[in-house]
């Protein structure tokens, strides 16, 4: 069955034909396609056409597709069991590997998703606090839960779907929003609720708005609001973490939050999530304190086993500096296809994470500049790149990821349906 055809069978049983919607590539015109297998830097669809992958299963493949190391370890743990429903010695290993990179950790709870990890990670902080109100960014994307959904980036922003339906308007009201990279505007809003904030979340590079990077002092600005007003400051790090650096965004800007949340890299592609932060804190979390998180499958064996194993891959010495020096390559060769044929065009990029704007600003701090670029340009782009076997995001709000096993062959293949492809957009 080709790609056109699965989606139409799709969409008889299945919400728009999809289980999560940014893959019903609405935000790109045209069918998605149903990917049957993976293999190092490549996807396979089922009609057998090999695409060089940029989506990475939304960032965790960052040691690549079927990697031998985790595919090993999974099928021993595959073969003592799915799950238990116990303590594990597993989770007890990837619990300590994580407070032994993140500096910030002195204790850490697993879960089955990133929009769990900061649905937990707030309801902490309220806990915590005695407050109610949480502040946001506009643009940010910290999963699906009613808080969240306030002005959100990723799905949210694609579709285009105003404010939140189906959020209450009570639970809605507790969730401020303010631009990002605006301190001034963050100060207003602490000056006027301070007293009653619970929590600010952030995104400290925000990847589900494309790719925006903190302004020098913003993140500092807002731990110092925090320490100032006594809420608790929430680094979503479900994206960041693990992949701009190995520590992190919070390693890679000296900026130490109270909790934070992870996901993808450390469950090795299989689903997993966690959030973690100060003792004082976490011990209010069930069955130290009051706070109640559970989650029957939370600390998965199997996820868990492919996460220690990843996260020793990514641990070793000189891993880090070789996917940003193999991502810089990229976008320097893209930046430069566009300038020969003057296309508006620009990047950012940290460590294995790049964002690509077709505008005529040399810099993107806010939701209102990446409002301003040009998405119809970004569609025929995505589409003229898929043609030629390569995937990008399905999105011009969505980051994009490359692997330690992207290498000069596939980095080359990219570049030259660029070069295509730019010449194509004048």
């Amino acid at each position: 069955m080709n790609n056109h055809d699965l989606f139409g069978k799709a969409k008889q049983f299945i919400p728009g034909g999809v289980n999560s919607p940014v893959r019903a590539f609405k935000g790109v015109g045209g069918d998605p396609l149903f990917i049957k297998k993976a293999k190092g830097p490549y996807i396979y669809d089922v009609e057998d056409k090999e695409y060089v992958d940029y989506i990475g299963s939304w960032g965790p493949m960052i040691a690549g597709h079927c990697n031998k190391k985790v595919l090993k370890a999974v099928h021993k743990a595959v073969d003592n069991g799915m799950s238990f429903g116990t303590p594990t010695e597993q989770e007890v290993t990837v619990a300590e590997k994580l407070c032994s990179i993140i500096p910030s950790l002195d204790m850490v709870r697993m879960v089955n998703s990133g929009t769990e990890a900061t649905m937990s990670a707030i309801r902490l902080a309220r806990g915590y606090t005695n407050r109610n109100k949480i502040i946001k960014f506009e643009g940010c994307y910290h999963g699906h839960a009613d808080s969240f959904l306030v002005k959100a980036g990723s799905g949210v922003l694609t579709l285009g779907i105003p404010g939140s339906p189906g959020v209450p308007a009570a639970v809605a009201d507790l969730t401020l929003t303010a631009p990002y990279n605006d301190l001034e505007a963050l100060e207003s809003i602490m000056k006027e609720h301070g007293d009653d904030v619970a929590a600010i979340i952030v995104e400290p590079i925000a990847g589900n708005m494309n790719m925006i990077l903190p302004t020098q002092g913003y993140l500092q600005g807002m731990r110092d609001l925090c320490d100032k007003y006594g809420a608790v400051l929430i680094f979503d790090e479900v994206m960041t973490g693990f992949r701009v650096a190995l520590g992190g965004a919070q390693e890679l800007y000296g900026i130490t939050p109270d909790l934070s949340t992870f996901g993808k890299v450390i469950g090795g592609g299989l689903p997993v999530g966690a959030f973690g932060g100060r003792k004082d804190i976490m011990s209010h979390i069930a069955p130290l304190g009051p706070v109640y998180q559970a989650g029957t499958l939370s600390g998965n064996p199997v996820a868990m086993t492919a996460g220690s194993v990843m996260l020793d891959i990514i641990s070793k010495d000189g891993f880090y500096v070789d996917i940003a020096n193999k991502t810089q390559n990229l976008v320097d060769g893209l930046n430069e296809i566009a300038a020969i044929n003057n296309i508006p065009f620009h990047t950012v990029n940290v460590g294995g994470m790049f964002g690509m704007f077709f505008t005529e600003k040399t810099s993107i701090t806010c939701f209102d500049d990446l409002s301003s670029c040009d998405e119809e340009r970004f569609k025929v782009f995505f589409h003229r790149m898929l043609d030629q076997g390569v995937y990008f995001g399905p999105s011009a709000y969505e980051a994009a990821f490359v692997s330690s096993t992207h290498d000069e062959v596939t980095l080359s293949k990219t570049l030259k349906a660029a070069t295509i492809t730019f010449a194509e957009l004048t």
